[in-house]
């Protein structure tokens, strides 16, 4: 069964982003930094998708065995490497090491690259890729690292900053986007979703049909019904409810925003209604969510 990253550390991290319970994107990965003596990590195929960000000065040597292939390289300052969900790896370090390790759950990396970039992924998400030099990446890492660091006011809302810019020139970059010749036979693509998804942001205050989005992509309402679900696993009014709800979440952070305008705003019938439908996605009443987090 696949394991999670943090559970074979040899040592404990310096700092650990798992502690930040109470910002949002904490849900989105974890961010650990260590400076270890060498050692090694066995080898495991785990459940999410780690990145390894080496900020060491001297260059070391480093084995990685990746699905049975056995690397044997010298890690310089500013490489990363990326190892996607699934793959059985395994580690030796012969140095000294100082990295940030990001590790992210595939189905949160998913949800965000629909929601936040309007990109459907391959299944596997990233790209495996061994080692490669990004300075820029890992410059945005070392802000994560300083924003774990820091002890004051600002740190929490660094790291929300900083995570986001990381997770984005990840997927922008060396994510995997849902190839078009293995798109449905329907050819419900990326750019549709796109369509889809603009049209949800630009309309969220009024009543979403399906034929409006049909319309959008060009497609009957019945094709284009068949083809979402396929595609995205839910229903088309089922994604616009759940989006909905996303949204107000998001907006109720704001404890000076009544909840009817939220309601209002999401595209709601009234306050009522988006009571029932938020208790229905998240099994607590907007009122009841808002008071826990304001004491979180």
């Amino acid at each position: 069964m696949p394991r999670r990253y943090a559970e074979i550390y040899p040592s404990s991290p310096l700092l650990n982003s798992d502690a930040m319970r109470h910002v949002s994107a904490a849900a989105l990965m974890s961010v650990r930094y260590f400076q270890a003596e060498p050692d090694s990590m066995p080898e495991e195929v785990f459940a999410e998708h780690h990145v390894l960000l080496n900020l060491c000065d001297t260059p070391h040597r480093v084995q990685n065995r990746r699905d049975g292939e056995m690397r044997d390289f010298t890690f310089y300052k500013d490489e990363i490497i990326v190892t996607p969900a699934g793959m059985k790896s395994g580690w030796r370090w012969f140095g000294q090491s100082d990295v940030i390790v990001v590790t992210l759950d595939p189905a949160k990396v998913q949800k965000f690259a629909q929601s936040e970039l309007g990109i459907i992924l391959d299944t596997q998400q990233f790209a495996d890729l061994p080692q490669f030099s990004d300075a820029d990446l890992c410059a945005a890492g070392v802000m994560l690292r300083d924003a774990l660091e820091s002890d004051d006011l600002t740190s929490g809302v660094m790291f929300e900053a900083m995570s986001r810019v990381l997770l984005v020139k990840l997927l922008q970059r060396y994510g995997q986007k849902r190839p078009e010749e293995l798109a449905l036979s329907a050819r419900f693509t990326s750019d549709h979703y796109g369509q889809v998804l603009g049209f949800i942001r630009a309309n969220l205050d009024r009543t979403i049909s399906v034929d409006d989005l049909a319309g959008e992509v060009g497609m009957s309402p019945s094709h284009f019904g068949r083809v979402f679900k396929e595609t995205l696993g839910q229903t088309p009014m089922q994604y616009v409810l759940a989006y909905r709800i996303e949204q107000a979440v998001e907006m109720m952070k704001d404890a000076s925003l009544p909840l009817g305008s939220i309601a209002l705003d999401c595209g709601f019938a009234d306050q009522a209604h988006f009571s029932r439908s938020f208790k229905q996605i998240t099994g607590q009443t907007p009122r009841h969510y808002r008071a826990l987090s304001a004491r979180n």
